[in-house]
């Protein structure tokens, strides 16, 4: 993300995905000039050189759905005297840390700019509270009368979603290539047949897809903290867990959702030309696992979530904090998590989870 200048300027946001070929991707062009049409443009080149030049139809942005359209459909929008291009020649130069664009339209509009790639930040940037299990349980007393929600980690890692840790970023060819694949796929193993065109069933079915491991630009999250703790100890043995350093903890991130959806407009649709983080509760359809889990999702175009959250904090306005809890208390939490009911047996019907609920009652993991 960055800034672009020239005839216009405005913000500029490129999304690339690597590919066989060489790289492809979706540019977003939001100009500073009020009363002028965001524009995208989509690209592909090969990487045998460290530079390219191509030509790429550009297309405006409709302000009333915020999705690519046509010149002609929305034209009428704008003051007569506005004209858009129908196609740049693009010019680019990269690095593995930089990528310098130039560019110039069939109506003589031009700019240029010089993105940075944004540094990996893996491990969280928030200074978490360090409470012990009973410190937890009085904590999240006193939260009860604010509509929080939470996360679970084995380890105090960056929110990111499964789509940005995999290295993607074009979520236009997320949705061109990967979501038909999977929907071919999964239709003979559903009762239900989603109709991605409704907005409510599209947004079910990449939760469901979610709940099941497939990479989405989805991140997962419970109304009940104590979820959200199972899901922090799980996967840790409670033999590692009593090896690890006093210093060792999970962590639990809250959210104060209520606050953030009064104050950030909330999207479903993922192709915007800006950056957003949605908080989103889908139809819980042929996925059984939601409604036990009191699970709610989060959309998003952002690959830093938590960099994004705090860029929107100010003075007295906390959305984000964090609650780490000692590895080595994973036998006590996870005992008392079983008399609660919060079980791998109760959160993921089916065999699997009854049979991960006994291995742990059982086998004393």
């Amino acid at each position: 993300m960055g800034n672009y200048e020239g005839s216009n300027s405005g913000q500029i946001i490129v999304n690339v995905d690597e590919i066989p070929s060489g790289f492809c991707g979706a540019a977003y062009l939001t100009d500073d000039a009020a009363g002028l049409p965001g524009t995208v443009t989509r690209f592909e080149a090969t990487n045998e050189e460290r530079s390219f030049s191509l030509n790429a139809p550009v297309f405006p942005i409709d302000p009333n759905t915020a999705t690519p359209s046509s010149w002609d459909a929305i034209r009428t929008l704008y003051p007569s005297d506005v004209r858009f291009p129908a196609f740049a020649e693009i010019r680019g130069q990269w690095t593995e840390t930089s990528l310098t664009l130039y560019w110039k339209t069939d109506i003589g509009t031009y700019g240029h700019c010089v993105l940075f790639r944004p540094s990996e930040v893996s491990v969280s940037q928030i200074k978490a509270q360090r409470m012990n299990w009973l410190d937890f349980k009085k904590y999240i007393a006193e939260c009860a009368e604010k509509e929080l929600l939470f996360r679970g980690q084995r380890e105090p890692w960056s929110l990111r979603t499964s789509f940005h840790r995999y290295g993607r970023a074009d979520l236009s060819r997320f949705l061109d290539e990967d979501i038909p694949l999977l929907q071919r796929n999964l239709s003979a193993r559903t009762r239900h047949v989603f109709d991605l065109t409704v907005p409510d069933q599209n947004g079910a079915f990449l939760n469901l897809a979610q709940h099941h491991g497939y990479p989405t630009p989805l991140l997962d999250w419970s109304y009940s903290p104590y979820v959200a703790a199972f899901f922090a100890y799980r996967g840790l043995s409670n033999h590692a867990a009593a090896k690890t350093p006093e210093a060792d903890c999970v962590r639990i991130y809250v959210f104060d959702q209520s606050r953030w959806r009064a104050n950030l407009p909330q999207i479903q649709r993922l192709l915007i030309p800006t950056p957003h983080f949605s908080i989103m509760e889908f139809m819980a359809i042929d996925n059984d696992r939601m409604i036990p889990q009191q699970a709610a999702s989060s959309v998003t175009n952002v690959e830093n979530i938590e960099a994004y959250i705090c860029s929107k904090e100010s003075t007295g306005t906390k959305y984000l904090t964090a609650v780490d809890l000692p590895k080595r208390d994973r036998r006590e939490v996870v005992r008392e998590l079983q008399y609660m009911g919060v079980t791998a047996g109760s959160l993921f019907p089916g065999l699997d989870g009854a049979c991960e609920d006994l291995k742990e009652r059982r086998f004393q993991i």
